[in-house]
């Protein structure tokens, strides 16, 4: 991939892309980490709890990059980000048990734990996006890193309130997962001609957002 590329450009776009709709599990961890603090702690916790976070997001991300070269893990890869695209879709939670920090080292401590093991899907979506590239992983991270800090909380308000963002989000997240499983090379010889490939991508980015919907459909029927 040719730097500042058009397939660059693109992949770039996935990546930031991806990081502020996943940003909204951000907003709910800080805010649940950080809520029994006072007023003047919280906005400390919020910074550092995040950087922290972030930076250990980074390295993670980093490893998953060269992880995902092995033979066979790209598909491994391709197929959990499916899974993921489509709990991002039905409204699965995975954030119900972060526990309020009382004190400003444990609320910094609750964050950076909680969203290193639940930022599974940040990292193997960016890491998919990048295409091997730690360029890539590297400049989405420091245009993202600065919006997810300080804008989480508004993120996640868009996303309630314009439920298409989050359509478009799965729809990236399904297409990296169709990118990562055409490009594994123990079956990329199934989707050598452009037509057969693109085909597959659009027919799952087509079923997870279909399918996630009429989950998500079925959730707000059965509390209703």
């Amino acid at each position: 991939m040719d730097l500042f590329s058009a397939e660059f450009w693109a992949a770039l776009g996935s990546i930031i892309v991806i990081d502020l709709v996943l940003a909204g599990d951000n907003a709910i961890v800080i805010g649940m980490a950080s809520r029994k603090l006072p007023s003047h702690q919280q906005k400390r916790a919020i910074v550092w709890g995040t950087v922290g976070a972030i930076g250990i997001r980074a390295a993670f991300t980093l490893v998953a990059v060269w992880l995902l070269k092995i033979p066979g893990l790209l598909l491994a890869g391709g197929v959990l980000l499916v899974w993921i695209a489509y709990n991002l879709l039905s409204d699965k939670k995975k954030h119900d048990n972060v526990k309020a920090g009382v004190t400003l080292g444990a609320a910094i401590r609750t964050i950076i734990i909680a969203d290193a093991v639940m930022g599974i899907d940040n990292v193997l979506a960016v890491a998919g996006a990048a295409h091997g590239h730690f360029m890539l992983v590297v400049i989405g991270l420091l245009i993202s890193v600065p919006i997810i800090v300080f804008g989480s909380t508004l993120i996640l308000r868009l996303m309630e309130r314009f439920p298409v963002i989050i359509y478009i989000g799965t729809g990236v997240l399904a297409l990296t997962a169709g990118k990562m499983i055409t490009e594994e090379p123990l079956i990329h010889g199934l989707f050598e001609a452009p037509v057969v490939k693109w085909s597959f991508i659009i027919a799952l980015i087509a079923a997870v957002i279909w399918i996630g919907y009429r989950a998500k459909h079925k959730e707000h029927q059965a509390v209703a």
